[in-house]
């Protein structure tokens, strides 16, 4: 492999220590400052008796206020944690996030407070006041929203307190398991020689084509996970309790209410979607079937899941992985290929593998400069060149916000449509590759990277949310033990996985390095995934109907997603997200695929 790049955060401030960022944090400071003062006066003069047009001023002021707030507060924040992800072991990146977490408490209060006082108004009274300001005006959803959703706050006094102490409770806890799993390593012997892997770099080699080297290291993992897992089970009871807590005094039904609240769609929609998923899983079954016939097996043990087949040979530099991703991003749209080629030139991408660094990837927008940051784990796999594709596709969504001119505010886009735009890059990329493979064991090498995903974020996912639905209802009665989260975690894949799978050998640790579980304000960060898959197979079909006349309405579309329901965006394309028709539509396209895989030997 060449030298894999860092991230390049210069443009943002010199360094955490240099004067531009501590400057920034005490404007930061001041800003909130004025806020919480501009909110005294609110809540005290202003109420459903003023007069629409003073009311309408009030609002548009404070909402510019606050994305002033946001988008300092933003780029802070993902300055800080750039250096807290790729290397726990910074004293002053944990420190400086620290102070900074303190600082950031004061604006979700103050957030909060805001959000109070227009439930208070009433809805008559706040759609009488937005047309009067035009920030309010271009912003009417989410404040309808935020008024809608005050039914579900404590007491000013409770909310309060409650941001203060999650930082020594839930989010502490939170970041109790990302440090204890990012500073892991195991003694592992790779190619003759004894290597001291970080556990990202272990886990990646669930895809070596070697079913040897994914054995020992299936069972390295799980002998490292052993030796942790009573840290990591008091950290997940640790975060569920909070919730369990906070949702009971907010009036919530459960955890999944404020989870499909947030990714703006209703209790139909999910059903809907789970039943489809549920009825494609015997299709899902005969791949998973298919694929243990094609590596000489009777059933796939959960190390094989990952197993490449076809032609594996091929290990991308990451310059090949490059100039692969821009030759396909530019066959759909140029503005995407420019974006990507701007995210390789100012490295944008953080794609070393090393000790203390964060496992998996993600994309982060920095809100000052317009710019995003990829954190990924790259090893030269097709995996990673499609999952640098889809953190392009986050950054190019954060880029079509940004050309449209989208405040904060308006950016705050539900789990649900935030995959859009990475399932969309992604499926760019191993759909052209597939059009231009002639060798059928070239093609079945990219179906079977194509179903590894799809069967990952539908079959796997369900197994996510079995697993943490179960997990909400025990904890409510009482802490679980780490073997109760494993036997849990093992059930919930027998469920999903069924006889496609060696039920000796599964994967009862899945909880404990799967960061989604331990963020006390996202439960169920699982169903989105399976939501954004198969809408963004649906938009793909749709851009396969429609070509480059497609692209001008996604764009529009992706700088859209913090402005309307998911339903309401999704009807902008002709979709209806409430029938199941939709969703089982998706699931036929995948369908094909495994029909295709299994006819290829």
């Amino acid at each position: 492999m060449s030298t894999l790049p860092h991230w390049d955060m210069s443009n943002v401030y010199p360094s955490l220590e240099s004067k531009a960022f501590k400057a920034a944090t005490k404007k930061y400071t001041a800003l909130l400052d004025e806020l919480e003062s501009s909110l005294d006066q609110l809540v005290r003069k202003a109420s459903s008796k003023t007069s629409p047009k003073r009311l309408g001023q009030f609002i548009g002021e404070t909402v510019d206020r606050f994305n002033e707030i946001y988008e300092l507060g933003g780029t802070l924040n993902a300055y800080v944690y750039a250096f807290v992800t790729t290397d726990s072991r910074d004293r002053l990146a944990m420190r400086t996030l620290s102070q900074l977490e303190q600082i950031q408490v004061r604006q979700h209060i103050l957030g909060t407070r805001f959000q109070a006082w227009l439930g208070k108004l009433g809805k008559t009274t706040l759609k009488k006041a937005i047309p009067f300001h035009p920030s309010a005006q271009s912003h009417a959803f989410i404040l309808q929203e935020m008024a809608e959703q005050a039914q579900y706050l404590m007491s000013e006094a409770e909310e309060s307190l409650a941001a203060a102490l999650t930082l020594s409770g839930g989010n502490a806890f939170g970041k109790l398991q990302g440090t204890v799993t990012s500073q892991l390593t195991v003694e592992f012997e790779l190619e003759g020689q004894v290597k001291k892997l970080p556990m990202p770099a272990l886990i990646n080699l669930r895809s070596h084509p070697d079913e040897s080297v994914r054995h020992r290291a299936y069972e390295a993992e799980n002998q490292v996970w052993e030796s942790v897992k009573e840290i990591l089970a008091a950290c997940l009871n640790g975060v569920k309790g909070e919730t369990i807590t906070l949702n009971r005094r907010r009036g919530r039904e459960d955890a999944l209410h404020s989870a499909l609240d947030a990714a703006r769609i209703d209790r139909q929609t999910l059903d809907v979607m789970l039943r489809a998923m549920r009825e494609s899983f015997p299709t899902f079954r005969r791949y998973f079937h298919s694929k243990a016939q094609k590596l000489a097996k009777e059933k796939l043990a959960w190390w094989d899941l990952f197993a490449p087949t076809g032609k594996v040979d091929k290990v991308y530099s990451f310059e090949e992985a490059r100039d692969l991703i821009l030759e396909t991003f530019g066959s759909f749209s140029s503005d995407l290929r420019d974006m990507a080629q701007t995210a390789f030139d100012r490295r944008w991408i953080d794609a070393e593998q090393r000790e203390g660094k964060r496992g998996g990837a993600f994309c982060m927008d920095v809100p000052a400069v317009k710019e995003s940051r990829i954190l990924a784990n790259y090893d030269g796999s097709f995996e990673q060149v499609s999952t640098l594709a889809h953190e392009l596709g986050h950054a190019y969504h954060n880029h079509c916000a940004h050309q449209a001119g989208k405040t904060e505010m308006q950016q705050f886009t539900p789990m649900t449509l935030a995959e859009t735009a990475s399932i969309l890059c992604e499926t760019i990329v191993t759909e052209a590759l597939l059009a231009r493979a002639s060798d059928p064991k070239e093609q079945l090498a990219i179906l079977e990277l194509q179903l590894i995903n799809a069967s990952q974020v539908i079959v796997d996912i369900y197994s996510r949310f079995l697993f943490e639905k179960e997990v909400f209802e025990r904890r409510e009665k009482a802490e679980l033990s780490a073997d109760e989260f494993c036997e849990i975690m093992e059930r919930a894949q027998k469920a999903t996985y069924g006889d496609g799978l060696d039920e000796r050998y599964l994967q009862k640790f899945m909880w404990t390095w799967k960061p989604h579980y331990y963020e006390p304000r996202l439960s169920f960060y699982n169903f989105p995934y399976a939501f954004g898959l198969l809408f963004g197979l649906g938009l793909y079909a749709i851009y396969q109907q429609r070509g480059s006349a497609f692209i001008p309405e996604y764009k529009n579309l992706l700088a859209s997603t913090g402005e309307a329901s998911a339903a309401d965006l999704a009807a902008r394309f002709g979709i209806d997200i409430r029938k199941k028709k939709f969703w089982k539509d998706s699931l036929t396209i995948i369908g094909r695929q495994i029909d295709r895989y299994c006819e290829l030997s």
